[in-house]
C-alpha cells in the first residue's frame, strides 16, 4: 500500500475496533487488550456494519454474540505512581556538536554548560536502588548533551551501581546514548565488560548526516563517528551497539541508511521523526511524514523478505512493533516517563524524562528532597490517553499511548496519520510473518 492508502485505511471509524485486509485474509483488532483476530468475510462485513452503526451499543452486541467481549483492561483511572526503576543521568549538559534541531539546545538545555559531579551521580544510584527488592531489575542510563564529555562520572557511576547491585541482589542494566565522536577502544572494552546497550546518534550516511550533525565549527562528524564506533561493532558480544536516526525532511532515504548501517554491523537501527525542536528547524510536516511512511514500509518489505528467508534484519522499529503486537501490548501511556522512569539533571533535579531536564513542565522533585509523588500522580492523571484528544476516539490509542509527552506538549499531534498508518502496516506484516514463520516469535 502507498502511504496515502495507509492513511486512508487506518482512519479511525470506531475507537474499539479496527479492520484490515491482509494477504492471509481479513483481520479485526480489538483495542481492548490489543487482540487481533482472523475473521471471514461475512464476519468482517458484520463488524464493519456494527462499527459504523450510530447506536454505540451495536458493536458491543456483536462482540458479546461472538464471545470476545471482555472487561475493560484500561479504565479512566490513572495508576498510583509506581516505583522508580530507571533513571537517565544527564552527566554532561554540554556537547561538542552543533546539531541543528537538538531538543537539548545543543546540549546545555538552555543554561550554562556543566558536568554532573560524581557525588550527584552516586546519589542518583542510591535513589534508584533504595526501594528495589532483590531480583527486581533496574536500569541506569547515561545521556547528555554528550555523556562522554564526562567519562569519569560515567565509569564511576557504573562501577558504583554494580557494587550496590552485588550488595543488594538487585540486578542492574546499563545504557548510554552518545554521538560517538569521543569514543575510544577502551570505552568499548568498558561497555562490553558491563554489558551496555550503546546507542549511537547517526542521522544518515555521509553528507546527509554531516548536514544535520556538524561539529560546532561546521566540520562534518560522520567519518569520525564511524571510525570511533568501528572497534565497538567488532567487539560487541555482551554489549549491543545500535544506531538511532532522527528523521528530518533532509534525510529521508531510509532504506539506504538502514542497509549501510546493517552492513557496518549495528545490532539494531531505528528511525524516529523529528516532531519538535526548540527553534522549529527540521520538524516534519504531513507531506514529509508521508514520504517517511513510504520509506518505512520499503524497509518493512525488506525485513519481511529476509525474515521469511530465515535471515536477521536489524530494523528495530518493525521488530519491536511485531513483538509488542504478539504480546498484546496495551497501555495508557507511550512510555515510562514520569512513572517508573525519570531523568536527572547535572544539578540533581528530577524530571519526567531526559527531554524534560530543566523544564518546569516535567519537574518531579530532586535527589536531595526525593521524588515528588504528588507531581507524578498529577502527571499520570493529566497525561492518561483517555484524557487526550483525539486519542480517546482512536483505535490505536493503546498501541501508541498518545505519543511522546514532550513532543505533544510542545507541538501537539502532527503525526497521528503517520503513526496510525505505520501501525496498520505493522499489523499486516505481523499477520504475514505469523502465518509463514510462527517460530519467529519464539526466538
Amino acid at each position: 500500500m502507498t502511504a496515502r492508502e495507509l492513511f486512508a485505511a487506518s482512519t479511525p471509524v470506531h475507537p474499539d475496533v479496527h479492520l484490515l485486509r491482509t494477504e492471509d485474509g481479513p483481520r479485526a483488532l480489538l483495542a481492548n487488550g490489543s487482540r487481533l483476530f482472523g475473521v471471514g468475510q461475512a464476519l468482517y462485513d458484520r463488524l464493519d456494519a456494527a462499527r459504523r452503526d450510530p447506536d454505540p451499543r451495536a458493536l458491543d452486541v456483536v462482540l458479546a454474540d461472538l464471545g470476545i467481549d471482555a472487561p475493560r483492561q484500561i479504565d479512566d483511572t490513572a495508576p498510583d505512581p509506581p516505583p522508580v526503576r530507571a533513571l537517565s543521568l544527564a552527566v554532561a549538559q554540554k556537547c561538542n556538536l552543533g546539531c541543528t534541531y537538538c531538543y537539548a539546545q545543543q546540549g546545555d538545555f538552555g543554561g550554562p554548560a556543566k558536568n554532573m559531579p560524581v557525588t550527584t551521580a552516586f546519589a542518583a544510584v542510591d535513589t534508584l536502588f533504595r526501594e528495589a527488592a532483590p531480583g527486581e531489575r533496574v536500569n541506569l542510563a547515561f545521556l547528555g548533551g554528550e555523556p562522554m564529555m564526562n567519562r569519569p562520572v560515567v565509569r564511576a557511576a557504573t562501577e558504583y551501581a554494580e557494587a550496590v547491585s552485588e550488595r543488594t541482589g538487585v540486578p542492574v542494566t546499563f545504557s548510554i546514548t552518545t554521538n560517538g565522536t569521543l569514543l575510544t577502544p577502551e570505552d568499548g572494552e568498558f561497555f562490553e565488560d558491563h554489558a551496555f546497550a550503546v546507542t549511537i546518534s547517526l542521522d544518515g550516511v555521509g553528507a546527509r548526516h554531516d548536514l544535520l550533525r556538524p561539529h560546532r565549527d561546521g566540520r562534518g562528524s560522520y567519518e569520525r563517528i564511524m571510525d570511533r564506533v568501528a572497534p565497538l561493532l567488532v567487539a560487541q558480544r555482551r554489549m549491543q551497539v545500535s544506531a538511532r536516526v532522527t528523521v528530518t525532511p533532509l534525510n529521508l532515504d531510509l532504506p539506504r541508511t538502514l542497509d549501510e548501517f546493517t552492513a557496518a554491523g549495528f545490532h539494531g537501527v531505528g528511525f524516529s521523526p523529528m516532531l519538535s525542536s526548540p527553534n522549529g528547524r527540521g520538524e516534519m510536516a504531513l507531506p514529509d511524514l508521508e514520504v517517511m511512511l513510504e520509506q518505512m514500509t520499503a524497509c518493512g518489505d525488506e525485513f519481511v523478505r529476509r525474515v521469511l528467508a530465515g535471515r536477521r534484519y536489524p530494523f528495530t522499529n518493525l521488530a519491536t512493533a511485531l513483538r509488542e503486537i504478539h504480546r498484546g501490548t496495551h497501555r495508557p501511556y507511550p512510555c515510562g516517563a514520569g512513572a517508573g522512569y525519570l531523568g536527572v539533571s547535572a544539578d540533581g533535579d528530577l524530571a519526567a524524562c531526559h527531554r524534560f531536564v530543566g523544564d518546569e513542565d516535567g519537574a518531579m522533585g530532586d535527589l536531595a528532597g526525593g521524588v515528588d509523588d504528588v507531581k507524578r500522580a498529577r502527571w499520570l492523571t493529566d497525561r492518561h490517553v483517555h484524557r487526550q484528544e483525539p486519542c480517546k476516539g482512536c483505535w490505536a490509542r493503546y498501541l501508541c499511548g498518545g505519543g511522546c509527552h514532550h513532543e505533544v506538549i510542545r507541538r501537539g499531534r502532527p503525526a497521528c496519520e503517520y503513526i496510525r498508518g505505520w501501525l496498520h502496516h505493522c499489523l499486516t506484516v505481523y499477520s504475514r510473518v505469523l502465518a509463514a514463520r510462527p517460530d519467529y516469535f519464539s526466538i
